[in-house]
């Protein structure tokens, strides 16, 4: 089973792919067109050129999942665009699941991720009123 976290790593490929291939045919569209190591764990999200559908394909230790997914209706409105020579987008764990309901992950808004604060500005003890030492 998939589990999707907030550390987990997401490269969604900017340019459709053929739908025919399989495992083997998406661990080299990983190596060769999206220059990444297919074995690291990332998701790897791939759609169609009809976006009517996409593929995910992760690799747990063991072996490669690959999932699909295929609208009954419609298509998915967004997809991730990506400058010159650039072949993959990267997104947050939760605007992939935005993204696989088919809906736009820039229109969400979120809370920013948490921030370490500097060292000694967390380690004051906090003082009661009406107690002294």
């Amino acid at each position: 089973m998939i589990q999707l976290t907030p550390h987990m790593r997401v490269l969604v490929a900017v340019e459709p792919v053929d739908f025919r291939q399989g495992i083997d045919g998406l661990v080299r569209q990983c190596r060769v067109a999206l220059d990444a190591d297919p074995m690291t764990g990332a998701l790897f999200v791939f759609t169609n050129r009809g976006r009517t559908g996409v593929k995910v394909l992760v690799y747990d230790g063991q072996g490669y999942w690959l999932c699909q997914k295929r609208l009954s209706s419609g298509r998915f409105k967004f997809w991730p665009t990506a400058g010159k020579d650039v072949r993959a987008a990267s997104l947050e764990a939760h605007e992939l699941l935005v993204l696989l309901r088919a809906g736009d992950p820039r229109a969400i808004i979120v809370a920013p991720d948490w921030k370490r604060l500097p060292v000694g500005a967390a380690c004051r003890e906090p003082t009661s009123p009406g107690i002294s030492s």
